[in-house]
């Protein structure tokens, strides 16, 4: 939990500084941040969707994925826990984001950004198994820094990031932990890490076109894409060898 633990704190530092920040700066500058924060995302999910061995993994695995998030309603979850926080917290907390930003939204969009990705996968996995945070150290430096611009843009609700990185890098963590030897040796090369970082990419994409206001997609409702993909490589490595030896 080291690694998560230090996510948190850097989240945490960044996004107060960003507050205090984005009270002085005007509106027009912070969309035009909020922009240039959308064009990266959308570069690095880019990068990270093509590097699939197999790009029906990906593709069933976000079909499949969003079947159960929408029968689960993910984003609807996330949605009211962001609106109870903006009732309890008050209205001021959301005062200071670029308009239409709402703390639900902000809370929505930024648990994504840094929830989702192969650093966070196998960064968790890796503190758990191993107890090597050097992987979600680095992250912690970028979501630091990103935290700083997110609320600077769209105000504290960025904060209430802080409890997912806690839910969800702490959980992989501690699975792992539980797991341990039995997963076997875990590379950037393994298979099911490939197809989960593509499939990763594939969200941080809707994302990305939510940031630049094409497309409001219910991403949260893809979440399950995420757990649907390692499960789909390994299916396809069994049939494949089952085919084999046939």
């Amino acid at each position: 939990m080291t690694g998560t633990l230090l996510n948190m704190a850097t989240v945490l530092v960044g996004g107060l500084l960003g507050t205090i920040a984005g009270r002085h700066i005007p509106m027009r500058f912070r969309e035009t941040v909020m922009n240039g924060i959308g064009l990266i995302t959308a570069v690095i999910a880019i990068s990270m969707a093509i590097v699939t061995h197999n790009i029906l993994i990906p593709m069933g695995a976000v079909l499949i994925g969003g079947l159960v998030g929408e029968t689960l309603r993910i984003q609807r979850g996330m949605d009211r826990l962001g609106a109870w926080a903006e009732r309890r917290l008050g209205a001021s907390m959301s005062g200071d984001a670029v308009e239409g930003w709402s703390v639900a939204r902000a809370f929505v969009t930024t648990s994504l950004v840094f929830c989702v990705g192969p650093l966070t996968i196998l960064g968790s996995i890796q503190d758990g198994l191993l107890g090597d945070y050097k992987l979600l150290a680095i992250k912690s430096a970028l979501d630091g820094f990103a935290s700083l611009v997110f609320a600077a843009a769209l105000g504290p609700g960025v904060l209430l990031t802080i409890g997912s990185i806690f839910v969800i890098q702490g959980g992989i963590s501690l699975a792992a932990m539980g797991v341990g030897t039995a997963m076997g040796s875990i590379t950037e090369t393994t298979p099911w890490i490939i197809e989960m970082k593509a499939t990763g990419g594939v969200l941080l994409l809707a994302i990305a076109l939510g940031l630049l206001d094409l497309k409001n997609i219910r991403t949260a409702n893809l979440l399950p894409a995420v757990i649907v993909a390692p499960a789909l490589t390994r299916l396809v490595e069994t049939l494949s060898r089952a085919l084999g030896h046939s």
